[in-house]
């Protein structure tokens, strides 16, 4: 069942401003005539030129808008200088009421653009259908246009660069971005830190505003993300296209950079200069290994699982056979995570961790043990 309604007049030039009013009314109608209980939101795209009041436009559709009593509760104009501008403020809006199944209804000219900002903007976890309206039929053959481009269809690199622009131009979330530094590491021959949960575009309440992980199963598209690394990267001070992360099983796997790269690992290690490798953290630790005389660094992501399985060690053993790292010099920092008073496992797991040390474990007799992945890492 359609969840939610996007009507598309982007793509009205302006020899058809005049009808918009019945477009709209003729488009609601028939959305208000089929809709089920409870009815779709409906969402009307349009384009707000610069220099133009936002209030007399928003004002002509009234009329058309004050009829349909069943959505005006749920109708909502989106006016944007941008294709990119309007339908990330219309995601926005549809991830505040977690709904995912949207119909858009759009002139057939500019469906395929319509489709490219889509693929950009949002992730598999949305479904989209698509409905052509029909224009006015006392307009003889109209040239159908998107504003932005003039009446040219605009490739995909286009496209991609005013979703870029748009994402750059949007403030940070939840105060400037953070970075946290160990004194452990020498900061004359490594650059590291560990990220926050400020400082970047990601609004999803679930995540960190500076989230660095898309996925198909999240409502955070990769241009996002992208976004997210790139205000990192200038903060920091490295190259993001050099930026390399752990791909997370949970295990002991390590990728020694410049040799074969595993399926799935969750440490990584590196001598290469210029290059920056990454591990997420949350509940689990994100860990950091510094040799400041073979000039070698290593990252790995170590949760319950992975800790039980040694990756930290790994890691360690990693750079050892690789670059001839005595252990002596190897310098490790453990990054925030879940802290032992919120940890908790089933019993079964929990006593793997107290066969490591049974500090680890706290009300070790209970069902659910709390757990201290940081004390047994160490």
């Amino acid at each position: 069942m359609v969840e939610a309604i996007l009507i598309d007049l982007f793509s009205l030039p302006d020899n058809l401003q005049s009808n918009i009013q019945g477009l709209l009314y003729n488009t609601l109608e028939s959305l208000e005539k089929c809709s089920s209980i409870p009815a779709p939101f409906v969402y009307v795209m349009c384009c707000h030129r610069e220099g133009s009041e936002q209030k007399g436009e928003q004002e002509s559709f009234l009329p058309a808008l004050g009829s349909f009593q069943s959505l005006k509760k749920r109708l909502e104009v989106v006016h944007a200088l941008s294709t990119a501008a309007a339908l990330y403020t219309i995601k926005q809006r549809l991830d505040e009421k977690d709904l995912s199944i949207i119909k858009v209804i759009l002139s057939s000219l500019r469906k395929d653009i319509m489709k490219v900002y889509i693929d950009h903007l949002f992730t598999a976890v949305y479904q989209f259908e698509f409905e052509d309206w029909q224009v006015a039929s006392d307009c003889e053959n109209p040239q159908i246009a998107d504003p932005q481009s003039e009446g040219q269809m605009q490739d995909v690199a286009l496209i991609q660069s005013e979703i870029q622009l748009y994402l750059e131009s949007l403030p940070s979330l939840n105060g400037e971005l953070t970075i946290l530094r160990s004194s452990l590491i020498p900061d004359d021959i490594f650059l590291h830190g560990f990220t926050t949960r400020t400082g970047g575009i990601s609004y999803i309440p679930t995540l960190s505003s500076c989230n660095l992980f898309s996925s198909s199963k999240r409502r955070d598209p990769q241009v996002v993300v992208k976004e997210n690394l790139r205000r990192l990267a200038r903060a920091a001070g490295f190259n993001p296209e050099t930026f390399h992360r752990v791909k997370i099983d949970h295990a002991n796997a390590v990728c020694v950079m410049g040799k074969t790269e595993p399926d799935s690992y969750d440490g990584i290690v590196t001598d290469q200069k210029g290059v920056t490798i990454a591990a997420p953290g949350a509940d689990c630790i994100p860990v950091l290994f510094a040799d400041p005389v073979r000039k070698a660094c290593g990252a790995a992501h170590s949760g319950w699982k992975g800790t039980l399985l040694g990756v930290s060690m790994a890691t360690v053993n990693a750079m050892v056979s690789a670059y001839g790292c005595n252990l002596k010099d190897i310098l490790v920092v453990l990054g925030p995570s879940v802290g032992p008073c919120c940890y908790r496992l089933p019993h079964e797991s929990a006593k793997e961790f107290h066969r490591i040390d049974p500090t680890c474990v706290r009300l070790f007799d209970s069902a659910d043990p709390y757990i201290d992945i940081r004390r047994a890492t160490r």
